[in-house]
């Protein structure tokens, strides 16, 4: 398995890879994690053969409080080209993962923090956890389009213009779409997400993830001709018969290995 300077990646379980942000003091990242994240995320095979989820949490006392400020400080128009490419290649990484990835918030998610929240599937949090967007506040932007997948474009402009976090009870309340736990159940309930999607038809897991991708800014017509295609695909390969013969009969399913090839993904 690839070796990481900035993060943990757990021993894989069940189909279930976890990888922590490892940077201490609150994971604040900079160039080099940002890489590190991208090569994690970009080809999530290399740190399991068998990988069918993965859970993103920090270490310490916060998932991520942003990027470390000393090497923003660094940043001009001459390089920050390459570092802001760098960052999106991160995000990208993540939230293109060829199996879907569960977020598991604690302590603070802020700036780049939320954005990595918001770039995965979906997000369970620690009900002492808190998302923000304080760019404005130390003279940069971003963050506001990810911030979006999660939440109503008022509360992302709230959340934006005034810098302030929120604690994640009262995200959640304003319209946010996260599953909000005690801070001793977070791990669990991440766990216990990722052990459900683990259970399912690998093949049918990434092709459903690759559509999901690909159909998140398509317009209703065609996202659903897309996902139909999906299906007609499905339909020729064994685990789709037998995820029905399962049901039907009342039995736990009997899956393939993951079957790597190509016609199953589309285009």
């Amino acid at each position: 398995m690839r070796e990481f300077r900035h993060l943990t990646v757990g021993e894989p379980a069940d189909g279930i890879v976890h990888i922590q942000l490892n940077r201490p003091p609150a994971n604040a990242v900079d160039r080099d994690m940002y890489i590190e994240l991208a090569d994690a995320f970009g080809d999530i095979d290399r740190l399991s053969a068998n990988a069918r989820v993965a859970i993103l949490s920090g270490v310490g006392k916060h998932f991520c409080a942003g990027n470390d400020l000393d090497e923003f400080a660094t940043m001009t128009p001459e390089n920050g080209t390459e570092r802001m490419w760098r960052v999106r290649e991160a995000f990208y990484a993540i939230s293109g993962c060829s199996v879907p990835v569960i977020g598991a918030i604690h302590g603070a998610a802020l700036g780049t923090g939320l954005a990595l929240a918001a770039s995965c599937d979906f997000v369970v949090a620690s009900r002492e956890s808190s998302f923000g967007l304080p760019e404005l506040t130390v003279g940069v932007m971003g963050g506001a389009r990810h911030l979006a997948r999660m939440a109503p474009q008022p509360l992302v402009r709230r959340m934006y213009f005034t810098g302030q976090p929120l604690p994640a009870a009262e995200f959640e309340a304003a319209g946010a779409a996260i599953i909000v736990c005690e801070p001793e159940d977070l791990l669990d309930r991440a766990t216990a997400f990722a052990t459900r999607i683990a259970g399912y038809s690998p093949t049918a897991v990434r092709v459903s993830k690759r559509i999901l991708d690909r159909i998140e800014f398509m317009d209703l017509t065609s996202g659903y001709a897309f996902e139909q295609a999906g299906t007609v695909r499905m339909s020729g390969h064994p685990d789709s018969k037998e995820a029905l013969a399962a049901f039907r009969e009342k039995r736990e399913p009997g899956y393939a290995p993951l079957d790597r090839d190509a016609h199953w993904f589309g285009a």
